[in-house]
């Protein structure tokens, strides 16, 4: 996981201190927010039902203006500028976002507008009042009292829930209020977060957190209850157990963590290897007889067929009957359909014992069985046991029946390194996995492109071994890139094609290698591309690719360092020493890197001229007149859409024309694209919230243009 930067902290410090001399003078405050949104060059978000007439604002909505969800932290970053240039703040505009939620793209206010009945009188002295009393008492506790009081009344009004009124106090003072939105309180409730590492050492400590925020999921906290979490929980973050010791490093785990629990980014039908820690019962009492007969198991014997259950959620309310029901059985229901269905054939299972031993090594090879003629551990899987033995764990284990540890690389190769010696050569060979295949024709059935244009770019991309995919938004770009890597494999070889996402913040020692903190000090750890060169190079017959989303956010120069020069054709193979290890590096000749570029990203500085020619660029425009689209309408049978396709047509040449646009900022056909059925509803969504919205961003200085395109969308899809 990459360590946090928090820049936005001292300026969203500053900026509060210098909205609260606006107190009294709110109508000054008004016009700064608009001369901010104006050197931003964005449009000012709607603050009352008449924009023209606005008597009176919040500190609170000010933070939300610049803090709504939808928002590229590119255009975050642009808005800041403004707030800094129009409110005179010191510190460095930010340049992440780390840790920081946002607030609902629609329901950022926290006051209802003028002429609304529900409209409390007292809304802005009471959001006023608070504000003032939380940024006193972050310097001196002694008005506590006063705060809790100011803070129910706020909590009282009706735009405004605790998770509303928590990031705000936290986004104004992020040290001393902890953010209780819906995603950290999940990670808060739960134990096997707290904390979060798998080889965490104070295994009690979850506990004793966890309890602080126990209520948070069935009561809402009064102010001096709020009060006292933030309290406890700084004390308790002041652990050296933990590996956050502050709100804004806690949260940032919080969202990192959710992103762990996404669906990851690969083809259903494609094999990966995970790797699990997992308990043979208690105090592992079932290895010598699971080990003898090539199988694991889980219990919970009365709990029958795994697959007769639909969801989690079903195996719990199961558990609940049959055993007691005054249990949540969460993690039971979760460990049960893992074993029943994400544990795959040849993942790989390392066998614990308590916390710190580790006492077996198997591959998985059955998928689950479930076996009535057992006693007990009825719920089984073969696998070929490889290791048996007693080795150190690295470490605390985490103290779950079954984790899948996959999200963690480090911790694995530990596990991983503690069977090097004891492994015979032969045994450790993995088995071949077959791959689905995929051709020149399944790319061109799915990415909508004539053969000449495909025959194009594999000829482009084998002449420069790097090249740039640039077009406008939805084109498909992400989607071309992993297709025309499998094409040119000939199958769907996800261990051969790796992918990252470049931002601002992205560096030479996440690409390539950095120290890191660990433990007391600082160890050296490679990154995405390092790791990714020294596989090819182990496998240097068979083509490789590395692909590099959005390619120009990042600073290239600097994150690329001295491999600017090794990733030209003519000088792969060449070796260069690195800048921390001092060792000797190449970028192997079965490596192509593929980059996207998004052509309508006003943001983005131009690549310089020395990277500029180490990459081809090839355009990416939008497919709505090729075969394969056409024949994609046809199959949907969707009037509503080929009216909506026709109105897009006519917009795109419409910002082709505007010499302030062009053909880059054409809309894309994937935003038109689903395997779901066409619904009124799906329509609608992406008219509203994708084109739309783009077409705000564009024409942000043209309401009307912006008024009269939007009302023509919306009425090919009446």
């Amino acid at each position: 996981m990459n360590k946090p930067n928090f820049s936005w902290i001292p300026f969203y410090q500053e900026l509060a201190d210098i909205i609260l001399t606006y107190k009294d003078n709110r109508a000054s405050l008004v016009e700064r927010v608009k001369l901010a949104h104006k050197e931003a060059n964005k449009n000012l978000p709607k603050i009352e039902k008449d924009n023209e007439i606005i008597p009176d604002i919040d500190p609170f909505t000010v933070f939300a203006l610049f803090n709504r969800g939808k928002q590229s932290d590119e255009a975050r970053i642009a808005l800041c500028t403004g707030y800094k240039k129009a409110f005179g703040v010191i510190s460095n505009v930010p340049s992440d976002f780390d840790g920081i939620p946002m607030f609902n793209y629609n329901q950022y206010c926290f006051y209802r507008y003028v002429g609304d009945p529900k409209r409390e009188p007292e809304c802005f002295d009471i959001l006023w009042d608070l504000f003032e009393k939380a940024l006193v008492y972050s310097k001196d506790s002694s008005n506590k009292d006063d705060l809790a009081i100011a803070f129910e009344k706020a909590l009282n009004l009706s735009l405004i829930g605790l998770p509303k009124l928590t990031i705000a106090l936290y986004q104004i003072r992020p040290y001393t209020f902890i953010n209780l939105d819906n995603n950290n309180k999940r990670f808060l409730t739960d134990v096997d977060n707290m904390p979060q590492e798998p080889f965490a050492y104070a295994f009690w400590l979850p506990h004793y957190f966890t309890t602080i925020f126990s209520s948070i999921n069935r009561d809402i906290p009064n102010g001096s209850n709020y009060l006292f979490m933030c309290e406890q929980a700084r004390n308790a973050l002041k652990s050296s157990e933990y590996e956050y010791h502050s709100f804004p490093e806690l949260s940032f785990h919080a969202y990192a963590d959710e992103k762990k629990t996404e669906t990851p980014d690969i083809d259903s039908n494609v094999k990966e290897t995970s790797y699990w820690i997992y308990s043979p019962g208690d105090n592992a009492c079932m290895w010598d007889e699971f080990f003898k007969n090539g199988i694991m198991g889980v219990g919970w014997d009365e709990v029958t067929n795994l697959k007769d259950f639909a969801s989690k959620e079903e195996i719990k309310e199961f558990m609940k009957k049959v055993y007691d029901a005054s249990y949540s059985y969460k993690n039971n229901a979760h460990c049960l359909w893992q074993f029943a269905n994400e544990i795959k054939v040849g993942d790989v299972v390392f066998v614990k014992k308590g916390m710190h031993k580790i006492i077996g090594r198997g591959v998985v090879t059955s998928d689950y069985i479930y076996d009535s003629s057992r006693n007990t551990y009825k719920h089984i899987r073969k696998v070929d046991w490889q290791n048996n033995g007693e080795w150190e764990h690295p470490g605390q284990a985490v103290m779950k029946t079954l984790t899948n540890i996959s999200a963690y690389p480090d911790y694995v190769q530990k596990l991983l390194d503690l069977f090097a010696e004891d492994t015979p050569e032969e045994v450790s060979e993995q088995k071949e996995i077959k791959y689905p295949p995929y051709s020149k024709d399944d790319f061109l059935n799915e990415v909508y492109m004539d053969e000449d244009t495909y025959n194009t770019l594999t000829e482009l991309l084998e002449a420069k071994y790097n090249v740039i995919l640039q077009g406008a938004p939805g084109v498909g770009k992400t989607f071309a890139a992993k297709r025309l890597a499998y094409s040119i494999m000939g199958q769907k070889d996800t261990s051969r094609v790796a992918m990252v996402q470049f931002h601002q913040s992205y560096s030479y020692e996440d690409f390539i290698q950095g120290y890191r903190p660990f433990k007391e000090g600082f160890e050296l750890e490679n990154g995405a591309f390092y790791k990714f060169c020294k596989e090819a190079e182990e496998d240097n017959e068979r083509p490789y690719f590395f692909i590099i989303d959005e390619i120009n956010r990042g600073n290239l120069s600097k994150i690329l360092g001295e491999l600017m020069m090794l990733i030209e054709k003519d000088k792969r193979g060449e070796k260069i020493k690195l800048l921390y290890s001092n060792e000797w590096f190449t970028v192997p000749q079965n490596v192509r890197i593929i980059g996207m570029m998004n052509t309508a990203d006003r943001s983005l500085a131009l690549m310089d001229y020395a990277l500029r020619r180490r990459f081809a660029f090839f355009d990416f425009a939008p497919a709505f007149s090729s075969e394969g689209f056409k024949n994609y309408l046809a199959e949907k049978n969707s009037p509503k859409l080929e009216s909506l396709i026709t109105v897009v047509e006519s917009l795109n040449n419409t910002i082709s024309s505007d010499e302030s646009l062009g053909d880059g900022f054409r809309i894309g056909h994937s935003y038109f694209c689903t395997d779901d059925e066409i619904t009124d509803e799906w329509l609608k969504s992406v008219v509203e919230y994708e084109v739309i919205p783009l077409i705000k961003e564009y024409w942000f200085d043209e309401p009307t243009k912006v008024r009269d395109w939007s009302a023509t969308l919306r009425s090919a899809i009446k």
